[in-house]
């Protein structure tokens, strides 16, 4: 390690960053997350990255990798941009709350609470399978409904550090009732703009490693169509199984942290 904690310039630096970028890229495709919850864990089991490091870094990558994922799903008309602008508008403010609150609030106990509401979401994909067909339509009610979305969704990005494809996706697919392809093009698109702001602050903290940043976003762009041809190809229910193993994955991390937050107390 350097004196700033970042990992030397090795050959196994960059085959590593290949290797989650691919994973990552897949991931966000398939089930439309930006795949942070995949780069900030491997980033620091394997290469001994700083958890904040980590987190900037795959924020950082996160630009290139949903920006190919929304042109995949933009190509057959799965992206709702106006509700995405809502969505991220909501998220960038929800944000700052949730970095305000985080402090004030018990950590173990958000995240004992998160994992509860992800098991209802993933017993809840087993029994509502929107149509295909379904769009995203604003209304006098979808419109602040949307808002509102955004903004629960970026405080508990700042509460919990989760990227905000877990929470957008399903309570699209479940409360808006719209198409799985709608939900994961119209989340990535989302996303782009709150990474973007949120990388501009993490370089300036030199909170960034760009090398790697670049490295994973490069990798994963290779493989983020991919995932959303495949979203594309199966059948919304078996997309919605899928879906529900990884919001499992996701719990178990979680639920791993809370466990361990309890402990240190």
């Amino acid at each position: 390690m350097t004196s700033d904690t970042r990992p030397l310039r090795t050959t196994r630096l960059y085959l590593v960053c290949i290797g989650v970028g691919l994973l990552a890229g897949l991931l966000s495709g398939l089930f439309g997350v930006g795949g942070g919850t995949v780069i900030v864990p491997l980033l620091v089991l394997i290469l001994g990255f700083d958890q904040r490091l980590a987190a900037g870094t795959s924020l950082a990558a996160i630009v290139p990798t949903a920006s190919v994922g929304v042109i995949t799903y933009a190509v057959d008309g799965h992206v709702a941009w106006l509700p995405a602008l809502i969505l991220a508008s909501g998220a960038v403010v929800g944000a700052q709350i949730g970095t305000w609150l985080l402090p004030k609030l018990s950590q173990t106990a958000l995240r004992w609470a998160f994992v509860t509401f992800l098991l209802a979401v993933i017993v809840s994909l087993y029994f509502v399978i929107p149509s295909r067909d379904a769009e995203l339509e604003l209304t006098w009610i979808t419109g602040p409904g949307l808002a509102a979305l955004g903004v629960v969704t970026g405080i508990l990005a700042g509460l919990l550090g989760v990227g905000g494809g877990i929470i957008v996706v399903p309570a699209l697919l479940l409360v808006f009732g719209t198409s799985d392809l709608v939900a994961k093009g119209t989340s990535l698109l989302m996303m782009i703009p709150t990474a973007v702001s949120g990388t501009v602050g993490n370089i300036r903290r030199r909170n960034v490693d760009l090398t790697a940043a670049v490295c994973v976003g490069i990798a994963a762009c290779a493989t983020t169509a991919l995932g959303a041809q495949i979203a594309k190809a199966i059948d919304p229910f078996v997309a919605n199984v899928l879906f529900s193993v990884f919001l499992v994955f996701i719990a178990t991390q979680i639920a791993v942290k809370a466990v361990r937050g309890r402990h240190q107390r």
